[in-house]
């Protein structure tokens, strides 16, 4: 969508919050750009209040800029579950929670002789 003749992009975005007994899950549709970031930001710090683990489901995620990608990367730094369906955000969501997750916590680093694999130099 195309605002005016200015040619900025705005975001079309819809975020819900949903309490379940385990956790509580906030659901991103449509695009997660610049303009859009501060709901969502907004959305997971209310529900981080409530003291349950928080997901943030990517489901019908179409575009994520720099500033989502930014945004997705410190929410999963901050313990949020990051869950997407979806080749694209699945892909984009796996790439921020391994970038976010200390090496000795990756899977990967249990295989074989039980320590973290070396690093090529």
């Amino acid at each position: 969508m195309q605002s005016g003749n200015t040619g900025k992009r705005l975001a079309m975005i819809r975020v819900t919050k949903t309490q379940e007994p385990a956790r509580t899950t906030v659901t991103v549709d449509g695009q997660l750009l610049a303009d859009s970031i501060d709901v969502v930001e907004h959305c997971c710090s209310q529900a981080e209040l409530d003291g349950k683990p928080v997901w943030v489901f990517l489901r019908d995620v179409t575009i994520v800029d720099h500033h989502g990608r930014q945004l997705l990367a410190r929410l999963a730094a901050k313990g949020v579950r990051l869950v997407a369906s979806g080749v694209y955000t699945s892909y984009l969501v796996q790439a921020i929670t391994l970038a976010a997750t200390p090496l000795e916590s990756h899977p990967a680093a249990e295989v074989g002789n039980g320590k973290p694999p070396r690093r090529a130099r």
